[in-house]
């Protein structure tokens, strides 16, 4: 495959996903215009190293291993700066029970070690299958069962028995 044809593929991934790579960003920051510049750094990044994606089949993994990297790597960089979104500051307008239930999901999923984090949104968000996110970490099928029984739990623990995902 040239690289030209790469290129094309790439292209056609990130315009048909993007929705659902803005997703994953924000899952990690919060903030609309940091999730906009974590996904455009991981395009960026992509189109620079595309050589190194050897199987086209693996373009899916091999991004959000990009994205998920760019955003880590964008919450080490910037983490004594805060940003609120507007949706943030409205904590304080009345709030309907399911909206309090969805913060405090949301709020024990981000204490949660980045390690398990990254797992349950891969799972739970992006609705991807074990063997994916194995290939998406480059861990062992058996140690992503291990870490998101590990991070159920403790979300269980946080949150509440009656929890449910």
């Amino acid at each position: 495959m040239t690289k030209k044809e790469k290129y094309e593929l790439v292209e056609k991934f990130i315009i048909e996903n993007q929705k659902a790579h803005y997703r994953l960003a924000y899952s990690y920051v919060r903030n609309k215009e940091n999730a906009l510049d974590i996904v455009q750094d991981s395009i960026l990044k992509a189109l620079k190293s595309i050589d190194r994606l050897e199987e086209i089949t693996y373009l899916k993994t091999w991004f959000y291993r990009i994205l998920i990297n760019t955003s880590i790597d964008f919450i080490r960089k910037h983490k004594r700066v805060t940003v609120m979104d507007n949706d943030v500051l409205s904590v304080h307008l009345p709030r309907l029970e399911d909206e309090i239930t969805d913060m405090d999901l949301q709020e024990a999923i981000d204490q949660l070690p980045k390690k398990y984090k990254t797992l349950i949104i891969l799972r739970f968000f992006e609705d991807l299958k074990i063997d994916e996110i194995a290939a998406i970490t480059d861990l062992n099928i058996n140690t992503v069962k291990t870490r998101l029984y590990s991070a159920l739990k403790t979300l269980r623990i946080e949150i509440g028995e009656d929890f449910r995902l």
